[in-house]
């Protein structure tokens, strides 16, 4: 018996890297998982890859409302309910304040916030009493790092709506929960590293070096506790920021 049997969850951004790795550990723990992305080719690799009849994958961007009305039109439609929500879609991109543009502001925020805030709001409506939400959240929350100003604050945005959504959908038993993770590998990781494999090597030997574990995660290991906050075993939990990253942000 899986940790998740029955439930109906939707995770954003779930064709890649974290997301897509949890969608397999959903799966795997008997859960019917819907997710979204931006480009359907690579949507259509990550149902492939997670071999199950139970997934659905749905094109959409989550900072587009209109689009995100049509993934919960979609869920209630084919399932009639949702009842875990892993809003995990995100960006993220650098730059020092001085070169901060309007566009970078507004690039990361309309993903890294908007799209969170609208997701699990327009969810609310098919979630039943007793749902879990989680939202990934990054060590940024509480780290700084050189040019990272504007997707850290984003990232504390979020970690401060879990604090005020869990007290805001208290009388329905609705937990909501924010999983930080450390360095891990992922295509987004590599992306920001510079796209080669030399500079990923370069910033996991750097990483490596500060880590108390001695390594950067991956995907997986954030996927698993993400699975421990939609399950029961965490159903005295509620507006906690979990970090997974090797000890860095306690250091």
């Amino acid at each position: 018996m899986g940790k998740l049997d029955g439930k109906i969850a939707l995770i954003t951004g779930g064709s890649e890297g974290i997301g897509l790795a949890t969608a397999i550990q959903f799966v795997i723990e008997g859960a019917y998982v819907f997710i979204t992305g931006r480009r359907q080719e690579a949507l259509d690799a990550a149902v492939k890859k997670i071999g199950s009849k139970n997934v659905t994958a749905i094109q959409a961007d989550s900072s587009k409302l209109d689009q995100l009305d049509n993934v919960i039109n979609i869920i209630e439609k084919q399932k009639g309910k949702l009842d875990i929500v892993f809003a995990n879609a995100g960006v993220a991109t650098t730059s020092p304040l001085d070169l901060i543009t309007e566009d970078h502001y507004n690039f990361i925020f309309d993903l890294n916030v908007k799209g969170v805030l609208f997701t699990v709001q327009k969810a609310l409506r098919i979630l039943p009493n007793g749902s879990s939400i989680i939202i990934n959240g990054s060590i940024h929350s509480i780290k700084g790092f050189p040019a990272f100003s504007v997707y850290a604050a984003s990232k504390a945005a979020v970690r401060s709506f879990a604090r005020c959504w869990s007290v805001d959908l208290k009388d329905r038993k609705i937990r909501v929960n924010v999983v930080s993770p450390g360095a891990t590998e992922t295509p987004l990781a590599k992306q920001l590293a510079g796209g080669s494999e030399e500079a990923w090597q370069a910033r996991v030997n750097m990483f490596s070096d500060i880590i108390p574990i001695g390594r950067v995660g991956q995907p997986d290991e954030i996927a698993k506790p993400v699975v421990f906050l939609a399950s029961d075993d965490s159903s005295y939990i509620t507006g906690i920021e979990l970090f997974v990253d090797g000890g860095l942000g306690q250091i």
